[in-house]
């Protein structure tokens, strides 16, 4: 055993201790900590808390030390939130941007509205579902989870007895992407075996069986509707949308709403405004409520959605809304023509091909929302070369007790 002292959190979240062999990477850890651990290669196992920092607190999850989910939820609040908000300076500091961070914007624990439980057989041959046990294939199942809407904690018995007509092949490792909606609940299930011919008859029929007494509002396959009861929907805005099967989705309301406010706060007094990687329409409707919305994303079916949320709602302006893969075709100056105010959500690869666009446009402030600091560092750095200044930054704290972060950042010429 060696004993270790914890300098600092990683971007990961373990705890990183400098010995003279190097770095080494203890798993929930907290800075000032004392440790013995077993060392291989650079990572510290078994580990053993000698002195405790003050800002241990006790997790709540049972599965707490076991489920690669929570990775910080010994952590006091205040410094957690804190720590997310200096990962957030770092990504930003590594392009040598400065500008204000306003403090994390802190999201509740049970109101996580979308979740992925995968499937396995257990040893006694029942199907289980859970979350993937820390740096491994092994899955940690799962009866309470802190973080998931109550609502969803409540259906595991039945989603489990959904997913073991899934489990039909050996080769099948099945994830059942659970969301909460306005109807209930929406099942969309992936990593079903298809070589073999993939889902037979009967597990069809038991698998739409289970659905229906689960009260699911719908069961899908890979996007593919087995059974919907009730057509899951989403309030976004003052408009009531269609979730497509296996589309995105915030996924935590409050996380959402925060980053909403802020996007239309900043374009408050704009004539037109862009919304790129629009998805449903998460930012699309409040954002009509201001001024005429040109929305685009690469989602045939966000966009068809889209389009059928916007006679749900009274009072917006006039939307349009194109299917378009911003990646290999983003919108050029001439396509945004018009657009004083621009807002843009991409993936975690960020968005460098449409923000070289944008960078040559005549907007006057640009809303950038981001899950990944590291991209839109990059991205940002293409608005600041081309005239913008970086306003400010909010990061949010959407996937509680992890290391991920998100963030809005509001650009002006």
């Amino acid at each position: 055993m060696q004993r270790l002292r914890i300098d600092r959190i990683g971007g990961q979240g373990d705890g990183i201790a400098e010995t003279p062999s190097g770095t080494v990477f203890a798993p929930l850890t907290l800075p000032g900590e004392t440790v013995c651990a077993e060392v291989r290669e650079g990572r510290a196992e078994s580990v053993e808390i000698v002195e405790a920092s003050p800002d241990r607190i006790a997790p709540v999850s049972p599965q707490y030390g076991d489920c690669g989910g929570c990775s910080l939820q010994h952590w006091a609040h205040r410094p957690y939130l804190e720590w997310k908000r200096e990962q957030v300076r770092l990504a930003l500091a590594r392009e040598k941007i400065e500008t204000e961070i306003e403090p994390t914007v802190a999201a509740p624990a049970a109101s996580r509205r979308r979740v992925a439980l995968h499937a396995r057989r257990g040893p006694d041959g029942r199907a289980i579902l859970g979350f993937k046990a820390r740096r491994s294939w092994r899955l940690v199942e799962v009866r309470e989870c802190p973080v998931a809407d109550p609502r969803i904690v409540r259906a595991i018995p039945a989603l489990a007895e959904l997913a073991d007509a899934f489990l039909e092949h050996p080769k099948s490792a099945p994830t059942l992407h659970v969301t909460w909606t306005l109807s209930g609940l929406d099942v969309d299930v992936t990593g079903v075996e298809r070589r073999s011919g993939g889902l037979s008859g009967d597990a069809r029929t038991r698998a739409i069986g289970a659905a229906y007494r689960a009260d699911l509002a719908r069961l899908s396959l890979a996007g593919e509707t087995l059974l919907m009861v009730r057509q899951p929907q989403i309030a976004f805005g003052p408009a009531t949308v269609p979730l497509p099967a296996g589309g995105f989705l915030q996924a935590v309301p409050e996380a959402e709403a925060a980053m909403v406010s802020r996007a239309v706060e900043a374009v408050r007094g704009a004539k037109k405004i862009a919304d790129l990687f629009c998805g449903a329409g998460t930012f699309t409707f409040p954002l009509a409520t201001v001024a005429p919305v040109i929305a685009a994303d690469a989602s045939k079916a966000g966009i068809d959605a889209l389009k059928a949320g916007v006679g749900s709602a009274k009072g917006m302006k006039a939307i349009t809304a194109e299917a378009r893969d911003l990646f290999r075709r983003p919108l050029t100056p001439f396509d945004l023509k018009g657009c004083d105010a621009i807002v843009f959500d991409p993936p975690r690869a960020g968005a460098i091909e449409q923000t070289a666009q944008i960078a040559g446009t005549k907007a006057g402030v640009v809303a950038g929302i981001s899950c990944n600091p590291q991209t839109f560092a990059r991205d940002a750095r293409v608005l600041i070369d081309a005239g913008f200044r970086l306003e400010r930054v909010t990061p949010v704290d959407q996937f509680l007790w992890s290391a991920h972060v998100e963030l809005v950042g509001i650009f002006r010429r």
